[in-house]
């Protein structure tokens, strides 16, 4: 029997260094605290925001930022003041918040933007009615874009007041466009972010644009009621341009605070004085031309004009056939290269109505001579072709007498030099468009919208209001027959208790087991 060890000793017992865990226990209490700060001083001043919503509602519209960063804004020496005076209870507060908001983020501080609540701060609304004159507590917007000492609200000699020419205001009714159906008046679009740009531009420039539409020489499009004079005249005004009718019978010059002049379908010819007027003006530094032709056969004089400078409407109908049916309404894809289409460089449309093709131009060594470029903004598909011949027989193509493709729809003349940095502000500019059926409401798309917009603040040497605009929200319906109604409260009301009962009652067996 061997000999067995005795027992080891047991360990003794090390003392806890308190002090040792103490000082761990503050280092990383104290560096948890700094991460905390860091953390969140990096998440305040570099964040990125994403708009989640599906057509990004709470996001402002690239032509929006472009005008944002624009010398017009960031050359102020003093920041735009916005009082945002909405109630919580209306139904354009969390939108028109959220877009304000982005407003001021996005100016870089050029805006300072300050939330008044109408019913929690009571006094400080008193505060700015009693500013700005306001009688009526309503939900608003005031931009102020004041750069001296001048009053918010200027006393006319009759007596009437006015706002400074400076001082714009947003107003709940401008924002929502209503329809009544069935007798219920509701909201079918917002556009907020059109009313709220508009009135930013109006406050920094102080006064709208003037383009004079000559309505004498102009077809029915031009009368005031007309569909496409409306539109024209709605789509300039949130451009901050002011439509003003002009007529050449007895006129002897262009008026000097006419910035641009626009022929809305021409129908009646020029006199050889009103010719000669029109080049005068177009020598001007700074001069700008918006024709629209229509279906019918440009005047020749007019004509002739543009011609010499690159730019001839033809005397024939853009048409294709599809499915052995005439269609007249021309398909096409804006072009690349021009700056202020870049945002609808190559996207395809659909100009409604009828159009006839335009001969551009481009590059022609005459026209260079002369410091004139003509560009082709509008090229048409090419399944189409110009009948020459339209309305006389069963329209089909001809080499020898139709136009083949490819066809322009649009284009833009520059006179001057525009490639010297030194004389590039005072060329001229000029854009034709031999369509004016997609002014129609009934033809309207978004597009050829935006390439109007773009195309008349480029004419007015406003490139960085250029590019796609704002979107309107529409009003989506989901048609639902009785009985897929019926099933939808049965489902909600029986099964989906009747499912969760029993898988209650399955967890609550299998735990008792």
């Amino acid at each position: 029997m061997s000999e067995q060890d005795p027992p080891s000793a047991p360990p003794t017992a090390r003392s806890l260094n308190r002090w040792g865990i103490g000082t761990l226990s503050l280092l990383q209490t104290a560096l948890l605290a700094i991460i905390v700060i860091g953390a969140n001083y990096l998440a305040l001043h570099h964040f990125q925001r994403w708009d989640l919503s599906r057509s990004e509602d709470y996001s402002l519209s690239p032509a929006t930022k472009r005008y944002l960063q624009s010398g017009d804004l960031k050359e102020r020496m003093q920041p735009v003041r916005w009082v945002f005076c909405f109630r919580r209870t209306s139904p354009f507060y969390e939108r028109m918040r959220a877009l304000a908001e982005e407003y001021e983020r996005l100016s870089n501080g050029k805006i300072e933007l300050e939330i008044v609540d109408p019913i929690r701060s009571a006094d400080r609304m008193e505060e700015v009615s009693a500013t700005y004159g306001l009688t009526l507590v309503r939900d608003l917007l005031v931009i102020d874009a004041r750069t001296d000492d001048s009053p918010p609200v200027r006393e006319a000699a009759n007596g009437t007041k006015a706002l400074n020419p400076h001082v714009k205001l947003v107003l709940d009714d401008e924002i929502g466009v209503h329809s009544t159906a069935d007798g219920n008046r509701r909201i079918t679009a917002f556009q907020g972010e059109d009313v709220m740009t508009a009135r930013l531009v109006e406050a920094l420039e102080g006064r709208p644009r003037k383009m004079a539409l000559i309505a004498d020489k102009s077809g029915p499009g031009a009368v005031v009621d007309h569909p496409e004079r409306r539109a024209l005249e709605n789509l300039l005004r949130f451009q901050n341009i002011e439509l003003m009718e002009l007529r050449f019978a007895g006129l002897q010059e262009i008026p000097s605070e006419v910035e641009g002049m626009v022929f809305l379908a021409p129908r009646y010819d020029l006199e050889e004085s009103e010719a000669a007027m029109i080049e005068r003006y177009w020598q001007r530094p700074r001069s700008a031309l918006l024709v629209l032709t229509g279906a019918g056969e440009t005047p020749p004089r007019l004509r002739a004009f543009l011609r010499s400078n690159g730019v001839t409407p033809r005397r024939d109908r853009i048409v294709t056939m599809q499915k052995n049916q005439l269609v007249t309404s021309a398909r096409g894809m804006f072009t690349a290269g021009i700056n202020f289409l870049s945002d609808l460089a190559r996207q395809t449309t659909e100009f409604g109505g009828p159009s006839t093709s335009l001969e551009v131009r481009e590059g022609a060594e005459d026209l260079v001579s002369r410091k004139i470029q003509p560009m082709s903004l509008v090229r048409v598909d090419p399944a189409f072709w110009g009948e020459t011949r339209f309305g006389h027989d069963r329209e089909t193509f001809s080499s020898e007498e139709d136009t083949p493709s490819p066809l322009d729809l649009a284009a833009s003349v520059t006179r001057g030099a525009q490639a010297d940095d030194r004389y590039a502000a005072d060329t001229s500019r000029m854009i034709v468009v031999a369509n004016t059926g997609f002014l129609d409401p009934a033809n309207h798309r978004p597009e050829n919208l935006d390439f109007l917009a773009s195309s008349v603040n480029w004419l007015v040497g406003r490139e960085s209001l250029a590019g796609i605009g704002p979107r309107s929200l529409g009003t989506y319906k989901l048609p639902l027959y009785q009985a897929q109604i019926t099933f939808i409260n049965r489902a909600n009301l029986f099964f989906l208790p009747a499912a969760l009962l029993i898988i209650g009652g399955i967890v609550w067996s299998v735990r008792r087991a």
